[in-house]
């Protein structure tokens, strides 16, 4: 039983060292702050890999394979693209698993269809790949922080069977 008191980057340190799982992140809109909290917990070297910060095209393309004719045809805020950005840091790390967030942290870059605090996650795992939408308001930080609180709960839930 996972004791309640736990942060969610515990929380997933448990069940991935409990699973013998490797993990691997894909980073646009939240700059790093979903490694940055995965690292600070001592120890997480047994089951993070490392992760890619792609935020421009460029860096999308070279980085984690993620193709042109998607970012082109969907935007970087979407789920196709999430999910070549999950399945690719996840394949150059050879991770068990790969998450993958890309959004639209404001204050401006939103459109009618994607409005500010649009955010697209991406999970690439053995059994299969998901994409998930959420919505976040606030400031930049505050989306930021959302996502990636968003994003470690996202890998607990399909840790615990629950994420599909």
């Amino acid at each position: 039983m996972m004791r309640a008191d736990l942060k969610l980057e515990e929380q997933l340190g448990v069940w991935l060292r409990q699973r013998g799982l490797k993990l691997a992140t894909a980073e646009s809109c939240t700059g790093g702050l979903l490694a940055n909290r995965i690292t600070d917990i001592p120890g997480s070297s047994d089951y993070y890999l490392g992760g890619f910060v792609s935020y421009a095209y460029e860096a999308k393309v070279a980085s984690l394979d993620v193709s042109w004719a998607t970012l082109q045809q969907y935007g970087a805020v979407s789920s196709e693209t999430v999910l070549e950005m999950a399945r690719g840091a996840r394949k150059a790390l050879s991770a068990d698993l790969g998450i993958s967030i890309s959004g639209i942290a404001g204050p401006g870059g939103g459109l009618p269809n994607k409005p500010v605090g649009t955010t697209w996650f991406g999970l690439a795992a053995p059994d299969g790949e998901w994409s998930y939408l959420r919505q976040f308001t606030g400031d930049r930080l505050q989306i930021k922080l959302e996502a990636s609180e968003a994003a470690l709960q996202l890998l607990v839930e399909y840790l615990q069977g629950h994420a599909r």
